[in-house]
């Protein structure tokens, strides 16, 4: 299983699968439900990031687990996607962004492998923390479908579950940052940390705290990507049938032996 998806909110099924199964993985950090399929040829891995009924809250989900079991699988590229809220007016809702950096405002979350108790101490690079070819590709794929695609962003994750503050968006557009959300760290340093290559693609599903015209519900942010899934699922799915086998880039050699990897 060379490829895989994680799926955020409103994206809990691949759909597109063919010979769809699911697969319990145990982990030094707790058992994950993949589903395994293919498309177009290719050996698809698929993770329901909050579970299939969005049960799991953003500050309570396993990415350690899901990493680490991806790892197992032989899993080499992830693509990944976030529903996110916008705090730059040049970005509206239902626009696609392919980011390439991060904030991170997270506070409680396992953000590493390697936490020097019964693991060595590492220092991961992520001066670039989304792989190069991944990106481009995502960016590709989704013209050729039509979307409309900012190139990139800069991702401001907050714990949750709840929202940001009018306060806090107005200061992740002050930093720098363009979209919001609760999901995408520490999943993308873990994989990093993997070697696998990582990118997300983020729909936006509404504008942040005070920029809003409303007040924000999470109902209708899920209304907003049930109406985009299959365009997301498709980019998702169409951008994997798109890397080529000999992918070149510096994910892999900036990752390290995963902790319980030897003895899976």
């Amino acid at each position: 299983m060379d490829y895989a998806i994680i799926g955020g909110t409103g994206v809990y099924t691949p759909l597109l699968f063919e010979r769809e199964e699911e697969q319990l993985v145990k982990t030094p950090y707790g058992n994950v439900i993949c589903k395994t399929g293919s498309y177009q040829n290719r050996d698809v891995v698929f993770i329901a990031r909050h579970n299939s009924e969005h049960k799991i809250p953003p500050h309570k989900i396993n990415y350690a687990a899901n990493i680490w079991a991806l790892k197992h699988l032989g899993v080499k590229c992830i693509i990944a996607t976030n529903a996110v809220g916008s705090a730059n007016r040049e970005i509206g809702v239902g626009d696609f962004v392919i980011i390439d950096q991060f904030l991170d405002f997270t506070k409680s979350r396992r953000c590493t492998f390697f936490n020097g108790e019964n693991t060595p101490v590492v220092h991961v690079d992520v001066t670039d923390p989304y792989c190069s070819t991944l990106r481009k590709l995502l960016i590709d794929v989704g013209g050729d479908l039509g979307l409309k695609i900012h190139e990139r962003g800069c991702y401001a994750c907050f714990e949750g579950p709840r929202y940001e503050t009018a306060a806090e968006i107005k200061m992740v557009g002050m930093l720098g940052g363009d979209v919001v959300g609760m999901t995408n760290v520490p999943e993308v340093v873990l994989a990093r940390e993997a070697g696998i290559c990582y990118a997300a693609v983020c729909v936006v599903t509404n504008m942040g705290a005070g920029i809003s015209e409303g007040i924000l519900k999470h109902k209708e942010v899920s209304e907003l990507m049930a109406k985009n899934i299959d365009k997301v699922r498709l980019l998702a799915l169409e951008t994997l049938t798109a890397v080529p086998d000999d992918i070149c880039c510096s994910c892999k050699q900036s990752g390290f032996s995963l902790p319980g990897m030897e003895e899976s």
